[in-house]
C-alpha cells in the first residue's frame, strides 16, 4: 500500500462551498448534511437540471435543499447552468468565491454512454476541464471530484486498489472518469491546486438515480413488469450507501492533500485519489431476493408476489464488468473512515422512501 498522503486540514465553517451535481443524488444528500451542521458560510448549488431520468425527482430533491436552508444559518443558493458553460463558471467563480469546491455533477450510466457517447464528453470532460480552469484562475483550497469504481474495467485482481492499474476501460463513461483523474494531476502539478478525486462504488438509497439496478427494478416489480438479471445472477456488487458516501466526502473534504516542494523547486503535485466502498461485495441475486424482502414489508409489494414469474437470467451486457470489490484501506488510514451500513437497512430505508414518494 501507498505510504500515508499529508493533509492540509481544511476548515469548512464559513465558508463558500460550490457543489456541482446538485440537486443529484448525492450531491443533495451532501448539501443538506452541510446546511444541517455548519453554524455558517455559504452553499452554492450547481445543476443543469438534464432529462437524462425524470426532472421531477431533481426538483423534489431541490425543495428539500430549500426547505432545509430556510432554518439553516448557512446561505444557499441555487445556479441552474452546465459545466460545458465556460462564461457560466467564470461568473460563478468571480462572483462567490468558493473556497472548497466537490464536483459531483457528471452524466453518469454505464450503458448510456454506448448510444449518446456526445453527453459523456461534454460533461465529464469539458465541464471538468473548464472546472479545472476556474479552480486555477480563482485559487481553492480544495477541490473533491467523483470517480468511479468503473474506472477498474475488467481487472481480475480484487479488491481493487488505488494501486492497481487501471488503462483498460470497458465504457466510454469508465475512460471518462480515468481522465478526470489524469486532468486533475496534471493541474494539481502544474497549479498546484489540491485535489482529491473518490472511486464511488455502486451508490444506492432512498431519492437515488432512477437508472441504477435498485430502483429501477423497484419501478418494474411494482407495476407487475419483469426485471432483467444480467449474466444469469453470477455478478458482485460492492454496494455502498448514499449517507456512508456523504460522510467519507465531508471527511475528505476537511483534508486537501499538503501543498509541498520537491527537491527540484517544483510543486509536488497535491493529489490523491480514493476508493470509497462497502468493502463487502454482495451476489446480485442475493441483493434482489434482499430487495424483494423489503418491498414486501414496505407493502410495496403484496406477500404472496411470485418473484420468479417476474425475473428473467440474462447474459453479461456490453461494457459491464462481473465484480466491483472496493479496498477502502487507505481511506480509513488517512481519514478514519470506513462504511457501516448494510444492504438490509439501506434497502429498508429506500423502500419506505419509495412507498411514500410515489404515493
Amino acid at each position: 500500500m501507498r505510504e500515508p498522503i499529508q493533509k492540509q486540514k481544511v476548515n469548512l465553517e464559513g465558508k463558500t462551498i460550490l457543489v456541482t451535481g446538485s440537486p443529484g443524488f448525492i450531491g443533495a444528500y451532501l448539501v443538506n448534511r452541510l446546511l444541517k451542521e455548519l453554524s455558517g458560510g455559504h452553499v452554492i448549488s450547481l445543476d443543469c437540471m438534464n432529462d437524462y431520468y425524470e426532472v421531477s425527482l431533481k426538483e423534489w430533491r431541490l425543495r428539500q435543499i430549500e426547505k432545509a436552508a430556510e432554518s439553516s444559518p448557512v446561505r444557499h443558493t441555487f445556479v441552474r447552468g452546465n459545466l460545458a458553460d465556460k462564461e457560466l463558471l467564470e461568473q460563478v467563480f468571480t462572483e462567490y468565491r468558493p473556497a472548497v469546491v466537490v464536483n459531483l455533477a457528471a452524466q453518469g450510466g454505464v450503458r448510456y454512454s454506448i448510444d449518446h457517447p456526445e453527453a459523456y464528453i461534454e460533461s465529464n470532460l469539458i465541464g471538468f476541464f473548464n472546472l479545472l480552469e476556474a479552480c486555477r484562475h480563482h485559487p481553492v483550497e480544495h477541490l473533491v471530484y467523483a470517480s468511479s469504481s468503473s474506472v477498474y474495467g475488467g481487472n481480475k485482481k480484487v479488491p481493487f486498489s488505488v494501486d492497481d492499474r487501471v488503462d483498460h476501460p470497458v465504457s466510454l463513461y469508465a475512460a471518462t472518469k480515468k481522465s478526470d483523474e489524469l486532468l486533475a494531476h496534471a493541474y494539481s502539478k502544474l497549479y498546484d491546486i489540491p485535489s482529491t478525486g473518490l472511486r464511488f462504488f455502486t451508490v444506492y438509497g432512498p431519492a437515488g438515480r432512477p437508472d441504477m439496478f435498485y430502483y429501477s427494478a423497484t419501478k418494474k416489480l411494482s407495476e407487475g413488469g419483469t426485471i432483467r438479471i444480467f449474466n444469469y445472477g453470477n455478478m458482485k456488487r460492492d454496494f455502498t450507501y448514499v449517507d456512508d458516501i456523504v460522510e467519507g466526502i465531508l471527511r475528505v473534504m476537511q483534508g486537501a492533500p499538503e501543498r509541498q516542494t520537491g527537491e527540484d523547486g517544483l510543486p509536488i503535485p497535491p493529489y490523491a485519489v480514493y476508493n470509497i466502498g462497502g468493502g463487502q461485495p454482495e451476489n446480485l441475486l442475493d441483493f434482489v431476493a434482499t430487495l424483494q424482502e423489503e418491498l414486501v414489508r414496505a407493502e410495496i409489494l403484496p406477500p404472496d408476489y411470485d418473484f420468479e414469474a417476474h425475473r428473467e437470467l440474462v447474459g453479461m451486457q456490453v461494457g459491464d464488468v462481473p465484480v466491483t470489490y472496493a479496498d477502502s484501506e487507505a481511506l480509513e488510514r488517512d481519514y478514519g473512515f470506513t462504511p457501516k451500513i448494510g444492504i438490509r437497512e439501506g434497502l429498508r430505508r429506500f423502500a419506505e422512501w419509495y412507498r411514500e414518494y410515489y404515493r
